[in-house]
């Protein structure tokens, strides 16, 4: 079995502040993203700057332990692309790329071919590895990244992927439905799929993120 000791450490800070799991926009699935994409945040009466967005891939747009594009969110990945070319547009996946599970790092290549998109060799896996993120943006410094809040981060895991973002000051696009039938989902999936407008309905919210001109 390969624990997200991660995720494991990290979960007990929502007993504290239960918000760090919360997403600033949903959408339905990977084709409900909005174009532009800032149109996602639209309603949180920010000036959003986003520079780069960082997808999860597991029932976010490719179908559990499969490296392809959904085929129905083809031509809505081959957008985003266009909209966040080259280094601007990055996978996260705490499967491909996280060195604790890949750890030759095949999976990672072969998921880079089948999309055409970077994926992050990180050693900690979603949600503690915001400062590896960072450090990959500053490597790159023609992405214009220079401040977490100018990141996004899109995936169908409230307490990886929103996690994520909100303990970076990035801003997360929760994929609430995914690919995979509910059915079939696991059971934190299901829990998540409760937890997060459960949250929501008693006042709950996450905090949009600080830019560095505030």
């Amino acid at each position: 079995m390969n624990l997200n000791f991660s995720g494991t450490v990290n979960v007990f800070k929502l007993l504290i502040k239960p918000s760090l799991c919360l997403p600033h926009a949903t959408v339905s699935t990977f084709n409900d993203i909005p174009s532009p994409f800032n149109k996602a945040f639209a309603g949180s009466g920010k000036n959003v700057d986003i520079r780069a967005v960082i997808l999860d891939k597991d029932d976010c747009f490719a179908y559990p332990e499969t490296n392809e594009i959904y085929p129905a969110y083809t031509e809505r990945f081959r957008q985003l692309q266009k909209e966040f070319p080259g280094r601007r547009l990055l996978i996260v996946s705490n499967t491909a790329g996280a060195t604790t599970y890949d750890r030759d790092g095949h999976l990672a290549k072969e998921l880079e071919i089948a999309t055409e998109v970077s994926v992050l060799a990180h050693r900690v896996k979603k949600p503690g590895c915001g400062d590896e993120i960072m450090a990959y943006f500053k490597s790159y410094p023609e992405v214009g990244v220079t401040h977490p809040s100018q990141i996004a981060i899109v995936g169908d895991r409230l307490m990886t992927d929103m996690m994520l973002a909100n303990m970076m000051g990035s801003w997360g696009l929760w994929i609430k439905d995914g690919v995979k039938p509910l059915n079939q989902k696991s059971l934190f999936s299901k829990i998540e799929q409760r937890l997060g407008p459960f949250l929501m309905a008693r006042g709950f919210q996450a905090s949009n993120p600080q830019s560095p001109f505030e």
